[in-house]
């Protein structure tokens, strides 16, 4: 069994997640605030990656990041190469994971009180302090939740990761891509077990999500019954 592909899943699904989670949770918060026809125009735009085909995504991001493109012909100047590489992955995993991250946020920052976000306002609160004081605590299961649908999503990615890093063996090859391999060359045991690790991986992001949802509803409940009987 060669082990690079989940090295190099693990390398990369992590920063990727990171990225998305700041990504989802600015963009979210700018289009909650924003007016409702701004709103439902941004919504789509930031939704569209995760409807499209991820080959298609692919392709538009060779398109814009390749040697030719309108970024890659740049970056090539600077001497910054992101095609082929992991750096490609990373890339990928975050654009196809983002509208999950980015819906999970948005879905949580909308069931927000407004009556607390006005009284915060009314007591001299900055929009800063609001928002990590009042904003985040509250979401935090919806934006918690959409940061481990985000790293499962950029750990199973597939199609975009082969358009735009290729499947390069220690290198770009991840887990999917390595599974994708062993089935075209006939290795149906080394098949099986990347899936059946895939599938623990899994099994546990789901676990731990729904772990930390209700563990953190069973925390406000108890809080609010202790402020009832103070």
């Amino acid at each position: 069994m060669d082990w690079a592909p989940l090295w190099t899943s693990l390398i990369t699904a992590i920063p990727a997640t990171m990225i998305t989670f700041v990504l989802g949770i600015f963009a979210a918060h700018k289009v909650v605030k924003s007016d409702r026809g701004i709103r439902r125009v941004a919504d789509v735009i930031l939704t569209l990656p995760l409807v499209l085909p991820p080959t298609v995504a692919g392709f538009i991001l060779l398109m814009l990041l390749g040697k030719h493109g309108f970024l890659g012909a740049f970056l090539t100047k600077v001497g910054i190469k992101i095609i082929f590489t992991r750096s490609a992955i990373i890339v990928a995993s975050v654009v196809i994971s983002f509208p999950l991250m980015y819906r999970s946020a948005k879905a949580a920052f909308e069931q927000v009180d407004r009556n607390l976000i006005y009284a915060g306002r009314t007591l001299g609160m900055s929009e800063g302090k609001i928002f990590w004081r009042i904003i985040m605590p509250l979401a935090l299961p919806g934006v918690g939740t959409g940061g481990i649908l985000a790293l499962a999503r950029a750990f199973g990615e597939f199609g975009a990761t082969l358009m735009l890093a290729g499947n390069i063996p220690k290198l770009t090859q991840t887990m999917p891509l390595a599974i994708y391999t062993a089935i075209q060359a006939g290795n149906r045991k080394e098949a099986a077990i990347l899936c059946g690790i895939l599938i623990v991986i899994s099994f546990f992001m789901i676990f731990f999500m729904n772990y930390f949802a209700v563990s953190h509803h069973y925390r406000e409940r108890e809080r609010r019954k202790h402020e009832s009987k103070g």
